[in-house]
């Protein structure tokens, strides 16, 4: 009988393994979830950016979901970069049709160094397909921005934020904090509908930040998997995201403005150190 939770991401390659589908199946891994992946985009990346990207046709990405779930099953499902309409037309097709409750929307639209991730035209398609399946989405403020169409310069204005990209569909709003200028500590916006929820932890000064997106989803996924309630599972997302944050400051990858994290740095900070011979 399986007891291992299994959690699946419907994402992009990230080619320096900092962010995409290295990035979640790494922390599906450090939180002891069995990771699956569908690709929809492979990307030349590195620490200074993205060189090229190609995106996967449409039916190749709904044969692989057909070969996970038609056969492993996931008890929780993340996406990330979805790169084109047609790719969200038949993710969201596809999740219908295997009837995935536990849903986390990472609405990736760029990359950390600025590089386009998401079409101009698919974002249409995110809102009206994806986003209704999602029990949670987890905008940045950059992608929140995109979403309900201003700027976003305050918890208040997260709040409102929180409240139309609800009406979007998704049953849990996650809008992230950490871009907000002039805080110490990075404050992420919860709603569920009703209420409002405020998760805050102190800054951490680090230039390692290559992939906290997808590892904050992600790790809420491995939560929901692990049976966890939403709101549960965000706030113990946020303590790993940060902790990783921390544990990374000394990792040093590439030359880039912005490096990646040591996913694996809180296991063997955990781990005894052998015996000498």
């Amino acid at each position: 009988m399986n007891t291992l939770p299994r959690a699946l991401t419907i994402a992009g390659s990230d080619s320096g393994g900092g962010a995409g589908i290295q990035a979640d199946l790494k922390t599906f891994g450090a939180l002891g979830v069995y990771g699956m992946s569908v690709l929809t985009a492979l990307t030349a990346q590195n620490t200074q950016g993205v060189q090229a990207v190609f995106e996967l046709p449409p039916d190749f990405v709904a044969a692989q979901i057909d070969s996970v779930l038609g056969d492993i099953g996931a008890d929780a499902v993340k996406t990330g970069m979805l790169a084109n309409a047609a790719i969200i037309e038949v993710v969201a097709d596809k999740l219908r049709e295997y009837r995935v409750e536990r849903l986390v929307v990472d609405p990736v639209m760029r990359a950390k160094s600025g590089d386009p991730l998401l079409r101009p035209e698919a974002q249409e398609a995110l809102v009206r397909r994806l986003l209704p399946l999602a029990l949670v989405v987890t905008p940045n403020l950059h992608e929140a921005r995109a979403l309900v169409g201003r700027e976003l310069r305050s918890r208040a204005d997260m709040r409102e934020a929180a409240r139309i990209i609800h009406e979007m569909g998704p049953r849990w709003v996650v809008v992230k904090g950490g871009h907000l200028e002039g805080d110490e500590h990075s404050v992420d916006v919860v709603f569920d509908g009703r209420d409002f929820y405020e998760l805050s932890a102190p800054r951490v000064d680090t230039v390692n930040t290559h992939g906290t997106g997808c590892t904050f989803a992600s790790a809420i996924a491995a939560g929901l998997a692990k049976g966890l309630p939403p709101l549960e599972a965000i706030r113990q997302a946020k303590d790993y995201l940060t902790a990783l944050l921390q544990a990374s400051r000394a990792f040093k990858l590439g030359r880039g403005a912005y490096g990646p994290m040591d996913h694996f740095a809180l296991l063997k900070a955990r781990a005894p150190t052998p015996s000498p011979l």
